[in-house]
């Protein structure tokens, strides 16, 4: 024999309790399960409403025609017109009693809780008789059965404790005198031994469930809800969350005390004592087999069974010198407490024992306050203590498993996690049977770490990027279409996710609250979109609170980089291929670089120095592995390659600068590119990230073109000079052609000192065979002494430098 609880939202409609009914049905005839039933969903709320109204002498009728309106639905749905009436008419006297005693509370302006619990009680009551009679059309033996009557609790009102031994007994006798009936008892609801109506707490039907189930020792408890089992985490919060098939007793109690809902956690006491599995299913899902909490489950491949949290959270910290090696201080603070009837959630004492720092329901805040206040009044005087603060808009997150157990690097993980996502720990708490590391943090921050510590701990998951693009640009168009290409194998074979939550340009800009796609962001843009601000764009991303979000900057604007330090000091990684930020002050590159270490997040900027090429991952693998690096020579201009590798024969410098304009590798004004300083920016980063504090007037730029050529008013101006200063540009060529060399612009780091200028190499050198616009870089370290370590490849266009944001946002997902 089974017991069967059907929660709120599995009776809370006439369509519920078909289901209900259907599933009594696939049950053996001969072998009836108890069934206990909760109040429909959202009544026991409305009595309580109508109970504090009556008091302060509001009007409650609305909400007592709701409830009355919400049954008698459910009555002409179920029943046919000749079976309606006694259901109606018994329904009917339910709702008088309930209006009686609401009226003696509205009169007396009084309400205690006492008559609370009476007040309350109607919801299972009106419920159980309600199905028990449409069960009568398949089950002629239902019968209703008013669990009060058999469930004897002290008069603790409002979480009234039981009887065990006598209300086992009331069950035992009842049960056997009609054992051949389906019975439907209410939950929820007892009585004292003057027989006054009391309750068990809110989820006392789970309870009361419990209670049936080991007083006939029934064979599984079955708690029928509208979720699919105990999952992972609470699936309002984090999407991924996923059912477990079973759990412990001690993990599904911890799990249920720190906030998952799903099963109140008392329930879980008589099942434990006599081994009664409990089984946790869906009534909405009649397919999902269900999560079974019991003994001897099997050894999890996860480190955890679930994440956990409240909510609302107050924290009172006592700290002061009189509480150092005080005997029993501790004990007379919570015998303090739990006299007063004040739950403790979580507590945590520093080594010192200068100070005690524990959590309480909110309610419960300023009574703790006045109480401690009261007691410790002379130390509080003496100055041997200090004045209790409180802390409000707290939330605990807990995570729960046996395999925790003795499995070293628990906290680290949770800890790594919250961190490098921003979110601040205010205490901490671990039990010494290591089932539980629970800690406290701000509210806001609850759903961002919720998730963080879901993906670290649940690795078989995907993990999920959250990008917000700056920039729409080629490069940001071409990254868009890379990452929609790409996903698929993204997801299969690296395990992570990235999201495009945000897009911002000059003009206009869009935060999504779901992932954009991808295949259509323009049109959503243009549809969604508000004045682009970028102000505001950073803070709409920061107030989202997203975990492992990245900021992706595609453009060439300085206007960006005044929010780089605000970005990384928010726990939020950084993708650039802007070279501004970089290349400006070192003060400013080194604060960037300082922000991303403190507050654990990555700042990737591999496209500021030869787009898609790995040059700055390179030399940062290099430098972490202990070679030291005596010089690096580079040609980092796609376009000053093209120029000087095709400038040969017969062909004039200013006809190669114009061809390599008509290609589109230069600037609309090509001097941008010809005089060097964006060359000089990618050498000063170079040089910043292999350690030399050096500033923009630090480097040697020697100019590969006559001071004439520079100072043209105009592009056409410009090229008239290139053409006018002709003999001195063949006479170049032809030098380096009679010493059998070729014209190279070069940078070189040696010695801490930069240098770029043009120059004639010959075939020995590594950048003579240099072809196309190619960059070239060459790293002459203590292991690639004789023969340097040598990157050629593309080092411009749109299509391998967001190939190199790609690979950045990437290596994000990689911690």
């Amino acid at each position: 024999m089974n017991i069967l609880k059907f929660g709120g939202t599995s009776v809370g409609s006439a369509s519920g309790i078909r289901t209900l009914i259907s599933i009594l049905k696939e049950r053996e005839q001969d072998d009836y399960p108890v069934v206990v039933l909760s109040a429909m969903s959202g009544v026991t709320n409305l009595l309580l409403a109508m109970a504090e109204k009556a008091q302060v002498a509001e009007e409650y009728t609305a909400e007592l025609k709701e409830i009355e309106e919400k049954h008698f639905e459910v009555v002409r749905t179920l029943l046919p017109a000749a079976a309606q009436n006694p259901v109606f008419t018994k329904l009917k006297i339910y709702f008088n009693e309930l209006e009686d005693v609401l009226q003696s509370v509205y009169h007396l302006k009084e309400l205690s809780p006492q008559t609370k619990d009476l007040i309350l009680s109607f919801g299972e009551r009106c419920s159980a008789f309600m199905i028990s009679h449409v069960a009568k059309q398949d089950f002629p033996d239902a019968q209703c059965v008013d669990g009060a009557e058999l469930i004897k609790t002290d008069s603790n009102f409002g979480q009234a404790k039981v009887d065990t031994s006598l209300t086992e007994l009331l069950i035992q006798d009842f049960y056997e005198a009609n054992r051949a009936k389906l019975l439907f008892v209410t939950g929820f609801i007892a009585s004292n031994t003057e027989g006054r109506t009391t309750t068990l707490g809110r989820g006392g039907s789970d309870f009361t469930a419990a209670i049936w189930g080991s007083a006939l020792h029934a064979k599984e408890i079955e708690i029928w809800t509208d979720v699919d089992g105990m999952l992972t985490a609470d699936p309002r919060i984090v999407e991924k969350a996923f059912s477990l098939p079973e759990l412990s007793y001690t993990e599904a109690m911890e799990l249920s005390y720190f906030g998952a809902k799903v099963i109140y956690p008392p329930t879980m006491t008589p099942a434990f004592l006599k081994k009664i599995p409990i089984v946790i299913k869906n009534t909405f899902n009649k397919d999902f087999k269900g999560t079974y909490i019991r003994h001897g489950v099997n050894t999890s491949t996860f480190p955890i069974k679930g994440i956990s949290s409240i909510d609302e959270i107050s924290i009172l910290n006592l700290s002061g010198s009189g509480m150092v090696g005080k005997t029993g201080f501790s004990g007379r603070l919570f015998s303090l407490l739990s006299r007063e009837q004040i739950n403790v959630v979580l507590i945590t004492q520093s080594s010192s024992e200068h100070s005690i720092t524990f959590a309480v329901k909110p309610a419960d805040a300023l009574s703790a306050l006045a109480i401690i206040s009261k007691e410790f009044e002379l130390e509080l005087q003496a100055k041997k203590l200090e004045y209790p603060e409180v802390e409000n808009g707290l939330a605990v997150l807990a995570i729960v498993g046996e395999n925790m157990k003795h499995t070293p690097g628990m906290s680290g993980k949770l800890f790594h996690a919250l961190g490098r996502n921003g979110v601040n720990v205010r205490a901490i708490a671990q039990g010494s049977s290591e089932y539980n590391i629970s800690v406290i943090l701000s509210k806001t921050d609850l759903s961002k770490a919720v998730n963080a510590v879901h993906e670290a701990f649940f690795e078989n998951l995907k993990k999920t990027l959250h990008v917000f693009c700056l920039g729409t640009g080629n490069i940001g168009k071409t990254l868009f279409r890379q990452l929609l290409v790409q996903s698929p194998l993204l997801a299969q074979n690296n395990d992570l996710e990235v999201k495009v939550m945000g897009v911002s340009n000059t003009r206009e800009m869009y935060l999504s609250k779901t992932a954009m796609n991808l295949a259509d962001w323009e049109n959503e843009l243009s549809k969604n979109a508000e004045p682009a601000d970028l102000a505001s764009f950073v803070k709409q991303m920061k107030a989202m609170n997203l975990p492992n979000c990245v900021f992706v900057d595609n453009t060439a604007s300085g206007n960006p980089v005044n929010f780089y330090q605000e970005i990384l000091e928010s726990s939020i990684s950084l993708v650039t291929c802007n070279k501004i930020g970089n290349s400006a002050e070192y003060e400013q590159y080194a604060a960037f670089k300082n922000a991303a270490r403190t507050y654990g997040v990555d700042f990737h900027y591999e496209t500021n120095v030869g787009a898609g090429l790995p040059i700055i991952r390179t030399l940062k693998d290099l430098m972490l592995s202990g070679d030291n690096i005596f010089s690096i020579e580079a040609i980092l201009s796609g376009t000053i390659s093209f120029i000087f590798n095709n400038f040969k024969n017969d062909v004039l410098f200013h006809e190669i600068v114009k061809e390599a304009q008509d290609k589109g590798y230069t600037e609309p004004d090509p001097r941008d590119d010809l005089n060097g300083k964006d060359f000089m920016r990618k050498m000063l980063i170079l040089a910043r990230d292999a350690g030399y504090p050096l500033e923009e007037a630090d480097v040697q730029l020697e100019s590969m073109l006559p001071p004439a050529c520079l100072a043209a008013a105009s592009v056409a101006d410009f090229y008239q000079e290139l053409e006018n200063n002709a003999a001195y540009f063949e006479d170049l060529k032809n030098k380096a052609a009679a010493e059998n060399k070729v014209l190279r612009y070069i940078g070189k780091l040696e010695e801490g000192k930069v240098t770029i200028n043009l120059q004639m190499v010959d075939d020995t050198h590594p950048f003579y065979m240099l072809s196309g616009s190619d960059n070239i870089i060459s790293f002459t370290t203590d292991r690639y002494k004789d023969r340097p370590l040598v990157i050629k490849g593309p080092g411009a266009g749109a299509e391998v430098t967001a190939a190199g944001v790609f690979a950045d946002i990437i290596n994000v997902g990689k911690k």
